[in-house]
């Protein structure tokens, strides 16, 4: 029997966390750590007790977290800044581009949408819809056909929210070419799935879904050619060069992804990413990967075997951790009802219900799934 075949959750993983053995729903929130509770009440002590080497001390986690997330990225820490969420990145995106059509997927995720709403109505970038093909998808082959002169960007989720769809993200960046960015919202799928996240010239991420380090913790990384290209119209004090010079002149922005810094972030939540990122650096990304392709795999032999329609890809290239489905004939506020009955949190939409497993998730929360699926018929 593997680590993965297992009945609990990935060895090594599964014990750091106290979530029920039902939860769900990682793709909306990822219950932290216990080391992830330590570190933030051991930071928020720490500053309660303030000296004068409290602040310069806290602020240390800051760097911890950039190199653990450059290094998962596979970037240089000098290509990359934390943020307070992923939105927070992708409004940066927006207003650095100038002018040009951005390729945004109809029915996106609305974090992806509202920048270019913005820039546009600024007399900035415009957003052009990208209609998925008939499952939900977009391809390499639908971004060729809708390049035109003006595009100069697309942005897109690495895995779609609804379906757990993974884009081709190396093909996708060759079909873009050199003269256009590929911007990315991992938030779906970092630290999770392992994708060519270097494909991406702008790649944003949130800590609080599966990277589990709660929220307010983010961070983003650029390529060379985004640095190049992208004006830096939100930088603040901290994202400036000679930050410490307090002289009343406009210094200019940092060399590197630093000048995505507005203003100095918490260090509590800086230590929590940290410790979330550092447990997945330990871990590895391919056995987070291959247990929950276990677990998804049951979840969805299960869901069919109670006569459930899933609406997410079954393959295992091009999904990550998410199963959507409908019971057909059956309102998902009922079938939500049943899974809470049964200790499960799932993702209710008005439609559709969606389950995401993790490394931690036990073979006991397919077997709540199922029996709230039986006591339906």
């Amino acid at each position: 029997m593997t680590a993965q075949d297992s009945d609990g959750g990935l060895p090594g993983y599964a014990e750091e966390f106290d979530a029920p053995e039902g939860y769900l729903d990682f793709a909306r929130y990822g219950p932290p750590s216990r080391e992830v509770l330590a570190v933030t009440a051991a930071a928020l002590a720490r500053s309660a007790r303030a000296d004068h080497d409290t602040v310069n001390d806290l602020m240390r986690a800051e760097t911890r977290a950039r190199d653990s997330a450059a290094r998962l990225a596979g970037a240089d820490p000098e290509r990359t800044v934390l943020l307070p969420n992923a939105s927070t990145g992708l409004f940066h995106a927006a207003f650095g581009i100038p002018r040009g059509t951005v390729l945004v997927p109809a029915g996106e995720f609305p974090a992806n949408h509202y920048p270019w709403r913005r820039t546009a109505a600024l007399g900035r970038a415009r957003a052009r819809s990208l209609q998925p093909d008939a499952f939900g998808r977009i391809t390499p082959d639908l971004v060729r056909a809708a390049l035109t002169d003006d595009v100069v960007a697309l942005s897109l989720s690495a895995v779609d929210f609804r379906t757990g769809f993974r884009a081709d993200l190396a093909a996708l960046r060759e079909v873009l070419g050199p003269d256009r960015l590929l911007v990315v919202d991992a938030i779906q799928g970092f630290g999770v799935a392992d994708l060519p996240w270097q494909a991406a010239d702008v790649l944003v991420t949130g800590g609080q879904k599966w990277l589990r380090a709660s929220w307010s913790t983010g961070f983003a990384v650029l390529s060379a050619r985004a640095l190049d290209r992208l004006e830096p119209v939100l930088t603040g004090w901290t994202g400036v060069e000679d930050v410490a010079l307090f002289d009343d002149r406009e210094h200019p922005p940092a060399t590197g992804a630093q000048r995505w810094s507005i203003t100095n972030l918490s260090p509590v939540t800086a230590a929590a990413l940290a410790a979330a990122l550092e447990l997945v650096e330990r871990t590895t990304v391919t056995a987070i990967q291959a247990h929950i392709a276990t677990r998804v795999d049951q979840l969805v032999d299960t869901v069919r075997g109670c006569g459930g329609e899933i609406l997410s890809p079954t393959s295992h290239a091009e999904r990550a951790g998410i199963v959507s489905f409908t019971l057909p004939g059956t309102d998902p506020a009922t079938v939500a009802k049943a899974l809470h009955a049964h200790d499960v949190t799932p993702t209710v939409r008005a439609t559709s219900l969606r389950l995401s497993a993790h490394a931690s998730t036990p073979l006991a929360a397919v077997d709540r799934v199922q029996a709230a699926l039986t006591s339906l018929r």
